[in-house]
């Protein structure tokens, strides 16, 4: 677990810039908040591609079914794909996250016509690639799309799983909950699921994914000084593209 440290230690400049960055002052208004999921839907749902990339790599997904890798490696890759992809909502419904972040958009008014658009497009046959290039979003989200699913379809697994965990969600610090659980009582309705999506999501990735993610990486990583290497350099490009992202949405609002 010492380079897992000396890792962390690292990325921590950077991850204290996106965890007091000014953004966060700005989201104090229904209008500044729906701005902000219209942009940030997008890293919601290419998160799930880095998910099922780590799936697809960590076991077996085709027939007929053979053992892949580390027992304890796949155990915690697909823990992490069932919380992910099948969690529920406060009503005890199933559902993607992703899934419940539009439920949560949609109750509080937010545009989700272009994150629609996108994964339609992707459903109905066009290579992701063409899809974004001809996705009537800013460049910037883009820019930050590219990145993620490039890496999930073409980089080796410990640069994924690096990825995956140092540049996602756990980045929201608890600042945003408490913004969004004031205006929720100030305006009585429309931000429920919302709430209810932060704090399952943070905690789930805290006091769950978190870790089983940074178990994955040592697992990985083992005592390979490269591979910590490329992690490392991989995490910090990831943790780059969350910032210009959060500066883009700021200018925005």
């Amino acid at each position: 677990m010492k380079t897992t440290t000396l890792f962390e230690d690292k990325l921590a400049p950077n991850k204290d810039q996106l965890l007091h960055h000014a953004l966060y002052h700005k989201l104090n208004s229904t209008e500044a908040i729906k701005t902000f999921m219209e942009y940030h839907v997008f890293a919601v749902w290419d998160f799930m591609s880095l998910v099922k990339a780590l799936q697809r790599k960590l076991t077996c997904t085709d027939l007929p079914w053979v053992p892949v890798g580390s027992p304890s490696t796949r155990r915690l890759i697909n823990e992490i794909v069932w919380g992910e992809e099948s969690d529920v909502d406060q009503f005890n419904q199933p559902g993607s996250h992703f899934e419940l972040y539009l439920k949560a958009m949609e109750e509080i008014g937010a545009n989700t016509a272009p994150i629609n658009a996108l994964v339609s497009a992707i459903q109905n046959g066009t290579p992701w690639r063409t899809a974004l290039s001809e996705a009537a979003i800013p460049n910037e989200i883009k820019s930050f799309i590219d990145f993620s699913l490039t890496t999930a379809t073409q980089a080796p697994v410990h640069v994924v799983a690096s990825v995956f965990t140092y540049g996602r969600e756990d980045l929201i610090p608890d600042l945003f909950i408490a913004i969004i659980k004031e205006m929720a009582q100030e305006k009585g309705s429309g931000y429920d699921t919302l709430v209810y999506y932060f704090e399952r999501h943070i905690e789930v990735d805290s006091e769950e994914h978190g870790p089983m993610a940074q178990q994955m990486i040592q697992e990985l990583c083992g005592d390979n000084t490269q591979l910590w290497e490329q992690a490392n350099d991989a995490a910090q490009e990831a943790l780059q593209k969350r910032l210009s992202l959060w500066d883009f949405i700021e200018s925005k609002i």
